[in-house]
């Protein structure tokens, strides 16, 4: 539940199901009572309809908050870190790195830094069909150390160059 649309969806759903939320958090949503069997099965069919699934496994719930945390970071965060990302994630989610690592990767089959990438290219691709920032700024915007490393990263996973992406795939963006 990152964004604020399927924050909306969850306490819609439960307010239908007759659940008073009280907050909604990733991974988490809670209610004023306990919850029923039955209605814990309405909850998990009306959230698949939605588009959304019901995680009730500890280990999948980090999970989804360690991509909370990066994605939030990728997607929203303007300012350079001044910490390394390690540490930041170890001090936004209250657990030791090592843990958070070895959990990720047991579960999502490549490991957070793999994961971070991804969606820092994926954001990179977003920000050059935008072409309201140059690459220098982007790379500022996405904490990498220089427009070269950036270029270098963008290259390793698209096996393009930031540049031929912008003129190929932003060009035919706007032919259609």
């Amino acid at each position: 539940m990152v964004c604020l649309r399927c924050r909306m969806v969850v306490k819609s759903e439960l307010e239908k199901i007759g659940l008073v939320c009280t907050s909604i958090e990733v991974g988490m949503a809670e209610t004023q009572g306990p919850v029923s069997a039955d209605q814990m099965r309405k909850i998990r069919i009306a959230l698949l309809n939605a588009g959304l699934e019901l995680i009730d496994d500890k280990k999948n719930i980090l999970i989804e908050k360690i991509k909370t945390v990066i994605y939030q970071m990728i997607n929203y965060s303007d300012q350079p870190l001044k910490i390394n990302f390690s540490y930041y994630l170890s001090t936004q989610l209250g657990l030791d790195y090592t843990y958070l690592a070895n959990v990720f990767s047991e579960a999502q089959g490549y490991t957070i830094e793999h994961f971070i990438i991804m969606n820092k290219v994926r954001r990179v691709k977003e920000l050059i069909c935008d072409r309201e920032l140059n690459l220098t700024e982007i790379s500022w915007k996405l904490h990498y150390s220089s427009v070269a490393h950036l270029s270098t990263q963008f290259k390793k996973v698209t096996g393009i160059t930031p540049s031929h992406f912008k003129y190929m795939e932003c060009n035919m963006l706007l032919a259609c």
